[in-house]
């Protein structure tokens, strides 16, 4: 009987702990990165679109400089050589908008950031519009804070997350072991 209940009080903390856990990710998730962190859109010298899926962040960035908040558009291009939208949208220039991709280096976020600052110290930049994920503004305004020496404006790609809980939790936990890691490397000088 002494087991049993040993095996019944394991199982009940068990449970507990995976509960209590599940809601914290997904509290603070919410908290740190669920919540809009986009900033008022503002005149910049470059607008830099973060690599991910395609849903819309490249075309959202040339609508951005056809609206006139900048004539430059950088296009993260961590992708395979065939990728079609890439192609399509890689070095070109239309209606006074420059269009260019870079291959970041590492293929991370990191790797955007480092060369954001890069061309900026070639091009004179000084600001710049981040474009990602509305889930991924909080840790990308980390890593740009400590690699890019400008001032940035963090944008969501305009579009809607059909995700359920479960996708929810990892994309949570993600997001926080990713913050992890960059509050880690630190600087990117």
């Amino acid at each position: 009987m002494a087991g049993v209940r040993r095996w019944q009080k394991l199982l009940w903390g068990t449970t507990f702990t995976v509960v209590f856990a599940l809601a914290a990710v997904g509290a603070g998730g919410y908290a740190l990165f669920g919540v809009d962190g986009q900033d008022p859109l503002r005149k910049v010298d470059a607008i830099i679109v973060l690599g991910g899926e395609h849903d819309g962040r490249e075309q959202y960035g040339i609508r951005l400089a056809q609206e006139g908040w900048s004539d430059t558009v950088v296009l993260s291009n961590p992708y395979d050589r065939s990728d079609r939208t890439m192609q399509e949208l890689c070095d070109t220039r239309t209606d006074g908008i420059t269009v260019t991709c870079e291959v970041p280096a590492p293929s991370t976020t990191r790797g955007e950031a480092i060369f954001t600052e890069r061309l900026a110290r070639e091009r004179g930049w000084r600001s710049v519009i981040v474009i990602s994920w509305s889930y991924h503004l909080t840790r990308s305004r980390y890593i740009f804070d400590n690699c890019f020496s400008g001032e940035t404006v963090m944008r969501a790609v305009p579009r809607e997350y059909d995700y359920g809980p479960a996708d929810w939790e990892l994309i949570y936990l993600y997001q926080f072991f990713g913050t992890a890691k960059a509050a880690m490397q630190g600087t990117c000088s």
